[in-house]
């Protein structure tokens, strides 16, 4: 995890997003993936943005993910998912994410609706305390890894876990080829 200096997120929740914080506080005892397993890092917020994040923390791009907001239209509803991704690649929005959505067209959310929407910071945006209604396609890449870095919900900390962790969380879906190469 490059130089980052971890901890156990439920001890450190000062370093999440209020909801981030809420869903790590009630982090199931049964879950297959113990909550002391989800580790977060304070980071300098000037370095939030993947690129940047990476080079300035030693962080490969391929053991980082993404979480990304996206929204498309049936009917007059605005039907909202998340999906996550390795930094390695794009999530397939007009394609593999519309389908699943069951919506003409997708595409990312506006930040200000995605921001109000998750109660989380823009370049932070996390699956974990999520609105529970929202499904979370988790891309099948990123549940293979041992363990990946993601947002915490805030700009100045970022989350280190197993990637399984992210396709058991509460509305997850683990979709293949849910992303392309970048």
């Amino acid at each position: 995890m490059g130089t980052l200096k971890t901890e156990p997120a439920r001890t450190r929740l000062d370093l999440l997003a209020p909801p981030v914080a809420a869903a790590v506080e009630r982090w199931p005892g049964e879950a297959s993936v113990d909550v002391d397993d989800v580790l977060v890092a304070p980071i300098d917020a000037e370095l939030a943005d993947m690129a940047a994040f990476c080079a300035a923390y030693e962080v490969g791009l391929e053991e980082s993910a993404n979480c990304v907001v996206v929204a498309g239209k049936r009917g007059g509803e605005t039907r909202y998912a998340a999906c996550v991704v390795l930094a390695t690649t794009r999530a397939d929005v007009n394609g593999v994410v519309r389908r699943m959505l069951d919506v003409r067209k997708a595409s990312f959310a506006p930040m200000a609706d995605a921001v109000e929407l998750t109660g989380m910071e823009y370049g932070g945006i996390t699956p974990i305390g999520l609105p529970e209604e929202w499904p979370i396609l988790v891309d099948s890449r990123v549940v293979a890894m041992p363990h990946v870095i993601i947002g915490s919900g805030v700009r100045h900390s970022k989350i280190a876990l197993p990637g399984p962790a992210l396709g058991v969380l509460p509305g997850a879906a683990v979709v293949e080829d849910l992303a392309r190469p970048a």
